[in-house]
């Protein structure tokens, strides 16, 4: 059997997804409930991360330590390739000795290399092109609040960055149309876009989105590694913050997603961060289940 990888979205099946949010919903209902379950009892997962993280590290230490098994984490410096070593010689001799890695890195190509030549499977934690595991969780949590997304409008609201290239991807997989508002410089990949066919568009005007939109979501302007376009970026995103105006114009039972660090007052409004519509502590919390569900099916199933 081929080994499986989940760099995006992409390489799943939409059948396949669906799937993995109905055992992510189920999955946490048991944990909730106090059930024990280690199908990955003996099992380690190496996490190898160039950039900072708080949701991703934890999720995925937190899922591990749930399923019996162990997770190691490699910063910066603290392994081989700090000092040069090919990615392809790191993959080889990490997957002879782990189940499982996830790469939480900057080069999405650095990724796709290492999988290439890993004899196990190899996860995105996020790279400058994509965030699918985020995706997972944010699927999870619209079902849980609103049933199937299937159909639904979705507006994304901000920077064209690696979140918006997985809610693109996302859109293709789960069937549900999305509009996205970016500043002209700040446009989705126009090759991404492509790919997901008539489910996606792109528009300039923030309120055109908003309209009748089942859900809303956005990220930070400034991403890891772009701190020194901040000012610029602030002034390029003007207009486009989401805001009880925005949520306004959108479904009276629509929600507002963030995958968070949130910047409040600038990408969103304390007032809808923190308001009734806003799952975003949902999300965060989803990114344990929906990973425990993707380490059982890449792992555990095999």
């Amino acid at each position: 059997m081929n080994t499986r990888h989940f760099l995006t979205l992409r390489d799943f099946e939409p059948a396949e997804l669906e799937a993995l949010i109905e055992r992510s919903i189920m999955l946490k209902s048991e944990y909730r409930q106090g059930h024990r379950y280690e199908p990955l009892r003996n099992c380690t997962l190496a996490m190898i991360f160039d950039k900072s993280s708080t949701r991703t590290r934890l999720s995925f230490e937190a899922a591990m330590t749930h399923f019996g098994g162990k997770a190691v984490y490699l910063s910066p410096g603290t392994t081989q390739l700090g000092r040069g070593e090919l990615v392809e010689d790191t993959a080889r001799v990490m997957s002879r000795i782990v189940d499982a890695v996830v790469i939480r890195t900057v080069s999405h190509q650095m990724v796709e290399t290492f999988a290439t030549y890993s004899r196990v499977p190899v996860i995105n934690g996020l790279t400058d092109e994509y965030h699918p595991c985020q995706l997972l969780a944010d699927m999870q949590t619209y079902v849980e609040h609103r049933g199937p997304i299937r159909g639904r409008h979705v507006a994304w609201i901000g920077d064209g960055n690696n979140m918006c290239n997985s809610w693109i991807n996302a859109a293709w997989s789960f069937g549900f149309r999305l509009n996205i508002a970016t500043p002209e410089e700040f446009k989705p990949d126009a090759r991404i876009m492509k790919r997901a066919g008539g489910w996606v568009s792109w528009h300039k005007d923030p309120a055109a989105v908003a309209h009748e939109a089942d859900l809303i979501a956005t990220d930070t302007w400034a991403s890891m590694g772009q701190e020194a376009e901040k000012e610029r970026r602030i002034r390029a995103f003007k207009g486009y913050g989401v805001d009880r105006r925005i949520m306004d114009l959108a479904a009276p039972d629509a929600l507002f997603m963030h995958c968070l660090p949130a910047y409040r007052g600038y990408e969103v409004s304390e007032d809808v961060l923190e308001g009734e519509q806003s799952v975003v502590w949902d999300q965060a919390e989803n990114r344990l289940h929906a990973q425990k569900a993707l380490l059982e099916f890449l792992v555990a199933a095999q």
